[in-house]
């Protein structure tokens, strides 16, 4: 077993979280390619948005022992990401955790692998991002697991206090080694650009004009003559 120290991101101020919470993963994943989890790890609500910090933990196959330190020790605003090293079987959340970190004020948490208990979690209204539901759950039997190290999530490496963003569409993993003031100002300026395109839909211009489609076209019918 391996616990180490919480990490903090610097580099998220609030200014920055709150800014994140007012864009979409799908609008950020038109000028950045990497850090998506998996389709496979979807909400189990509906109507969600996270955007808070990573507290990773690793688990053996049905020992849970891991998750529930790991639901104690995360702070407020943390993500609890879960890494269930290729376990698609046992669920390691149910109620009890799902209504711990909700008691700890976390932002969420995100499992690769099915959780359980589906109707309280509804009921208690965390976040849960999972790869579908399981009956059979996990045991305490304090074995193996670590906390804050890195792990594999959804098929992405997720480091302790990286920033995490997800919402219906799916999830985001941002590493604190890039400039999320760059990243941020792509995806507003996305955003802010959507109310004119709708306007120029609605005279009836077609989107293949305005998202420059048609000139791409043309480009590669001149090229291939």
């Amino acid at each position: 077993m391996k616990i180490l120290d919480r990490v903090n991101n610097n580099q998220l101020t609030p200014v920055l979280k709150e800014r994140f919470e007012k864009v979409e993963p799908a609008t950020i994943g038109h000028h950045l390619h990497y850090g998506f989890m998996d389709p496979r790890v979807q909400s189990q609500l509906v109507n969600v948005k996270i955007v808070g910090t990573a507290f990773t933990v690793r688990t053996s196959v049905n020992d849970s022992t891991m998750v529930h330190k790991a639901v104690s020790l995360a702070e407020p605003g943390d993500v609890l990401i879960i890494d269930r090293t290729g376990d698609q079987k046992h669920a390691c959340v149910g109620e009890m955790v799902a209504y711990a970190a909700k008691a700890r004020k976390l932002a969420g948490i995100i499992i690769d692998g099915p959780n359980t208990d589906i109707q309280a979690i509804r009921e208690i209204g965390i976040p849960v991002f999972s790869t579908g539901l399981s009956p059979i759950t996990t045991k305490l039997l304090g074995q193996s697991g670590e906390i804050n190290t890195p792990v594999q999530c959804g098929g992405v490496t997720v480091h302790p206090g990286d920033l995490i963003v997800a919402d219906d569409n799916g999830v985001l993993v941002l590493g604190q080694d890039l400039d999320y003031q760059a990243v941020l100002e792509k995806a507003e300026a996305s955003e802010n650009n959507e109310p004119r395109t709708k306007r120029l839909l609605d005279d009836g211009h077609t989107l293949s004009s305005l998202s420059k489609a048609d000139s791409l076209i043309e480009q590669y019918f001149n090229t291939v003559k």
